[in-house]
């Protein structure tokens, strides 16, 4: 696929988005249990994921990326399978992951902090 095929089928979903009906938005409340679930499952991967990157570099910042990645790209694609006909794609289940990713990073960073606190400098940093 090609850029202009990739950009072509973005701009495509993004208009059956927002080209949704308003009785659509009322049947998708902002604090719905799907909310919930999208909160939750976005949390779980970011954190998950972090520990996971945590086990294969000490860099903060790559596990940062590596986290909100992982948690980001899930949602995308329920998105899109919910944009082929399997679902309901929703802007707010959209809005739900990227909040459950920062949490999830924030939570696995300030674990990260906290115990590399607990422990000290490393030996490898040279400081006592």
């Amino acid at each position: 696929m090609s850029g202009l095929d990739i950009r072509g089928a973005l701009v495509l979903g993004v208009a059956m988005l927002l080209g949704s009906k308003v009785r659509a938005q009322e049947a998708d409340p902002w604090f719905g249990r799907d909310k919930a679930l999208h909160f939750a499952a976005s949390a779980s991967l970011a954190t998950v994921a972090y520990a996971g990157a945590s086990l294969v570099t000490d860099d903060r910042p790559t596990r940062i990326v590596t986290a909100a990645a992982v948690a980001l790209a899930a949602g995308v694609i329920k998105e899109v399978w919910d944009l082929t006909g399997h679902g309901d794609a929703s802007w707010r289940d959209l809005t739900w992951d990227v909040v459950g990713t920062t949490t999830g990073v924030l939570i696995a960073y300030g674990i990260d902090w906290a115990i590399g606190r607990l422990r000290g400098p490393s030996p490898a940093s040279g400081t006592r």
